[in-house]
């Protein structure tokens, strides 16, 4: 039977996952992208092959999904049926590897409980990241997974890049700059080659623009600095997250508004972003469309805080040689692409309208000082072949054992 890959990536209440296969060269092909979302509500999993034609299109009474490892039950069974087995190994995303973890890990109990204890720096991914986890652990204890980690591509960054101006004490304690969205730079960066060979030996920008959104400088493939730190909270204003922060206004909140912890986490993380600026929604579609002046405030702003970004990361880089758009905004919304080139043209940007609306991938003209691109990510497949990889090398490390 051929090897097979599942690569799994859970939110609260949904799992969206990816089925590869291992052909010659372990050379992995995609087979199908599915998810099963509305656990607990209206569960409804839906998959489709490479073709896009629909495997499986079916919902449940919100009793018989009520939760994660229930919902991960049906994608197993689903996958079961579809293969005729069970995946290979199992492939993860779990957005924070904490001072410990930078390399794709396999998952054991030890393991397990240390990244539990980041779940307060990452509230809303952690603890849905980790229970198909500790499901599979329940249910089949001996398949292979792995942890592929969002803060992983940024941990060489110097010393210099990830102290906050606090005591060593907290430093040591794991209170740093991690940045986040590394599967999807690391996808950047392993691309690049191909589609921009100069640009992948110079001074990248890469701004990932989806519902969660930073940026990060990419100088000879490697991260140099990020826009988020400690948590997915820091940086660009996001859907639902306000982004950059003076620390003093979580002290008026909590002093003058009477917000407790977790008043402020929910408030921190689900109403504020370009939901709390327009009033209207978190979606940059619904913005874009909408007179409201709010929503034009709203895109403005964010607009606005890339450009300052790209500035302060071509910065750590001593200069910027191309700018790159991914993600769900990044590569489908032309008008905002415009708009950040547009703030950026002091830097010798040339936009090629033409090309942008087209959605490029190189969407500056060819005599542009600073080269711009929008480039589809694909974390799936980045875990996916970090899995594989850790596959290979177990296999390797058994085959000495014997030999032994």
């Amino acid at each position: 039977m051929s090897e097979t890959i599942l690569v799994v990536n859970a939110g609260s209440s949904s799992i969206k996952f990816q089925l590869f296969s291992v052909a010659s060269g372990d050379r992995l092909e995609r087979r199908l992208k599915g998810q099963i979302e509305g656990v607990a509500v209206k569960p409804h999993l839906i998959a489709r092959g490479v073709d896009g034609d629909t495997l499986i299109d079916e919902t449940w009474p919100a009793a018989e999904v009520k939760d994660v490892p229930a919902a991960l039950d049906k994608v197993i069974g689903f996958l079961r049926a579809h293969i005729g087995q069970l995946p290979t190994a199992i492939g993860h995303r779990v957005v924070h590897g904490g001072p410990d973890y930078s390399a794709p890990t396999v998952i054991t109990e030890a393991v397990l409980k240390r990244l539990d204890t980041y779940s307060p720096l990452a509230p809303l991914h952690q603890p849905n990241n980790l229970a198909p986890i500790r499901a599979v652990q329940a249910r089949q204890p001996h398949l292979l997974q792995v942890a592929c980690f969002d803060t992983g591509f940024h941990r060489r960054h110097p010393e210099v890049a990830d102290r906050y101006a606090l005591p060593q004490a907290l430093y040591d304690e794991g209170v740093r700059r991690y940045g986040f969205h590394g599967l999807s730079y690391e996808y950047i960066a392993d691309k690049l080659p191909s589609v921009a060979p100069d640009l992948a030996k110079g001074r990248a920008v890469v701004a990932h623009l989806g519902s969660g959104a930073s940026m990060c400088a990419i100088s000879a493939g490697k991260s140099v600095e990020c826009t988020m730190g400690f948590t997915a909270m820091d940086g660009l204003p996001m859907g639902t997250r306000p982004g950059q922060l003076d620390p003093g206004i979580i002290l008026y909140l909590l002093d003058q508004k009477g917000m407790s912890a977790k008043d402020l986490e929910r408030f921190l993380y689900t109403e504020c972003g370009l939901k709390g600026l327009s009033g209207i929604s978190n979606d940059v579609r619904d913005l874009l469309e909408s007179k409201d002046p709010r929503a034009k405030l709203a895109l403005d702003h964010f607009v606005y805080r890339i450009a300052l970004s790209a500035g302060m990361l071509a910065s750590a880089m001593g200069g910027i040689d191309g700018l790159v758009f991914t993600a769900g905004i990044g590569e489908n919304a032309p008008r905002i692409r415009e708009a950040v080139v547009e703030r950026l043209a002091w830097l010798g940007l040339e936009l090629d309208a033409e090309a942008n609306a087209k959605g490029g991938p190189r969407i500056s003209h060819e005599g542009s000082a600073v080269a711009c691109y929008v480039i589809p990510t694909d974390e799936e497949l980045m875990i996916a072949r970090h899995t594989l990889h850790v596959l290979r090398a177990q296999a390797t490390n058994i085959s000495r054992e014997k030999s032994a």
